[in-house]
């Protein structure tokens, strides 16, 4: 017990139930070169339209690493997503692009402004992020007004062809009507904007029609309206986003409270062209009654200042400098605000740019954003179009020094599509390729790619298969166990394909499995399948099967997650004990559930010497029997006489 100082009752806990832990098999991760979303950073998505809306749509420049992760998405609901770039801009206000590469480089470099950026930068670098178009109403007058009253107009008139044709009253509107403002029109004994309309004709000129109710303005500022209809009496504007907001902005209750007036912005971010949603001038989003005030709180003590609503909360932009025509931004809630002009500030993005293909260099340090283990717990590393350099960065600088994940990788484009110099070059060429990779046990090659549908460009492609590959892995994990393997009829088919860029015939998949490349074949009515289960040690060992490196991955994580907590513990027989009372029921569950034969569990004095216990080391060790995949079946018939009993031939052949 521990000592006490003086009489009294200590209580003391032990716990004495720890277990070995469930490891996580199933987490992919891909680096690759994607048209949005954020770059060097680790990003986790669950399905395939999560990947488009986070990373953008295919395109014929990044089709390969775009459907490597979707393909595996059609499997499993857990991939890393890590962006990479070349020379990409993110779309501004300004008439240049800027480059934020995501929100770490925004907070260290631009939080307090982005010099030329204009106000707003678009969140992510690409050409997508020149659709994006955003409208601040700064004031209550910014979002409506009356423009005029007490019309008289000729009767009988319902359109208008010329400006100033006899009887018909025109109005100057100049410096009250902005590009895209409604006008509705009230008439007598009529709602407001029931029953007539307006419509651009000109930069000069607007017809009044019967319907539809309402209609925006053209692309230019209008100086003159022009109405010819009796039952019109007024004329009122209306902000483009009026019908987004349920009322114009005004004071707020903080600055209120503070005795400050007018703060509040209505925030409208719109799909200006329809890259994001297929929509053009869809409003992606509308930010209602922020704050101009710096301080600024919501009713929940939630930031409502605008800058910060928009940089916490807002998936298009980022906040680069206050929105002109605004006086007093960022002041104290104790201000009054006001405008330099009623008219909301529309501006559109420009200046995005993709960039061009990353260089391997790029591509490696987005794969090494996965390299330490202890930040990012993932099993399967996509390599998706992967070449030498990268597949080999992949195998021994992140999953041979992890050691508790494998890299995914197919052989180039090349070698199986439209390779077709005479028969056998694929397997020829797919085997030279091999060669030129290291012989590791963390790596899976597989040969050949898939042609699929690219619905996004209604196209048809050929895509590399690791995603499948890796997809097929966490299928078994999810069906069976991580030791089971992923080929075959049971396990191994691939979903998605319209057909294959290689169909290996028996001599190519020989030639193809002994250089330790997995066939992937399609067997008339059967469906295409995963035909192979080699990992690409060359070496003969167990460890040259799939489902053994991927069982002791599984045990060797599992086990030494539990044994991290015997660290600082005494080296004597009670812990030596209970780390075997801790491993052993854990072997004994994979026994029974077909990965292992046998096992021992060894540590006492025997390996634990007085040497070992001074160096303050602790030695488990552990022998492991692993099941073994059937890759080989022999059927033999034997025909046998009428008169010769079984017992005599059974064995003999």
């Amino acid at each position: 017990m521990p000592f006490q100082v003086s009489p009294g009752v200590n209580v003391s806990e032990i716990d004495l139930t720890t277990v070995v832990p469930a490891v996580s098999t199933t987490t992919g991760a891909i680096a690759g070169w994607y048209h949005w979303g954020p770059v060097a950073k680790r990003v986790l998505v669950d399905s395939e339209s999560t990947l488009a809306s986070q990373f953008g749509e295919p395109d014929s420049n990044n089709y390969q690493e775009w459907f490597t992760a979707a393909n595996f998405l059609a499997y499993g609901n857990a991939l890393y997503v890590a962006r990479v770039e070349n020379d990409a801009n993110n779309a501004s206000t300004s008439t240049v692009g800027r480059y934020v590469k995501n929100d770490d480089d925004y907070e260290q470099n631009y939080s307090t402004g982005i010099t030329g950026g204009g106000d707003w930068v678009a969140k992510y670098p690409g050409v997508i992020g020149n659709s994006l178009k955003v409208s601040v109403c700064v004031s209550a007058n910014a979002y409506t007004s009356t423009i005029a009253a007490n019309l008289e107009f000729q009767a009988g008139r319902t359109t208008i062809k010329t400006v100033g044709a006899d009887g018909l009253q025109a109005i100057d509107v100049t410096g009250s009507v902005s590009n895209g403002d409604v006008i509705f029109l009230q008439s007598a004994g009529i709602n407001l904007g029931d029953g007539l309309s307006v419509t651009n004709v000109s930069a000069t000129e607007i017809t009044v029609a019967t319907a539809p109710t309402q209609t925006q303005l053209g692309t230019t500022d209008n100086s003159t309206l022009v109405f010819a209809n009796t039952a019109v009496k007024a004329a009122e504007r209306r902000w483009e986003y009026y019908n987004n907001f349920d009322a114009a902005p005004g004071t707020s209750t903080y600055v209120s409270n503070k005795g400050g007036a007018n703060d509040e912005l209505h925030i409208a971010v719109v799909d200006e062209d329809g890259e994001f949603t297929g929509v053009n001038g869809q409003v992606l989003e509308a930010w209602s009654n922020v704050s101009r005030a710096l301080g600024a709180q919501t009713t929940d003590g939630a930031s409502n200042y605008y800058k910060d609503v928009i940089n916490n909360r807002s998936s298009y932009l980022w906040w680069a400098s206050h929105v002109d025509s605004m006086t007093g931004a960022g002041s104290a809630a104790t201000t009054t605000f006001s405008v330099t002009s009623d008219k909301a500030v529309t501006n559109s993005l420009s200046g995005g740019d993709d960039g061009t293909a990353p260089t391997n260099a790029q591509i490696i340090n987005g794969y090494n954003l996965f390299q330490n283990a202890e930040e990012v717990d993932v099993s399967l590393v996509l390599g998706a179009d992967a070449n030498a350099t990268v597949a080999t960065h992949l195998i021994q600088n992140i999953c041979e020094t992890r050691l508790d994940c494998i890299a995914l990788l197919s052989v180039e484009s090349g070698d199986v599509v439209n390779n077709s110099t005479y028969a056998g070059k694929e397997a020829e060429d797919s085997v030279t390729y091999r060669n030129t990779l290291p012989s590791s046990s963390y790596g899976v090659l597989d040969g050949a790619w898939k042609y699929q549908y690219d619905k996004y460009n209604d196209v048809y492609r050929y895509v590399p298969m690791n995603g499948d590959t890796a997809g097929l892995m966490v299928r078994t994990d999810t069906t069976r166990d991580p030791w089971f393997s992923p080929a075959g009829f049971n396990r191994g088919q691939v979903k998605n394909v319209v057909k294959l860029s290689y169909n290996a015939k028996k001599s190519e998949r020989d030639t193809l499995y002994k250089a330790g490349i997995n066939p992937v074949v399609a067997f008339p009515g059967q469906g295409t399948v995963l035909f192979g289960d080699k990992t690409m040690l060359s070496q003969p060992s167990a460890f040259d099967r799939i489902n053994v490196r991927r069982l002791f991955i599984v045990l060797e994580k599992a086990i030494s997650t539990a044994a991290k907590f015997s660290l600082f513990e005494f080296n004597d027989a009670f812990t030596r004990s209970q780390f075997r009372n801790l491993v052993e029921p854990f072997l004994r569950d994979v026994q029974g559930r077909r990965g292992i034969t046998d096992f021992r569990v060894v540590c006492d004095e025997t390996n634990n010497t007085g040497e070992v216990i001074d160096r303050n080391e602790f030695v488990g060790d552990i022998y492991i029997k692993p099941a073994r995949s059937i890759n080989f079946i022999q059927l033999n018939f034997v025909a046998v006489r009428s008169g010769v009993e079984f017992e005599e031939v059974v064995g003999q052949f």
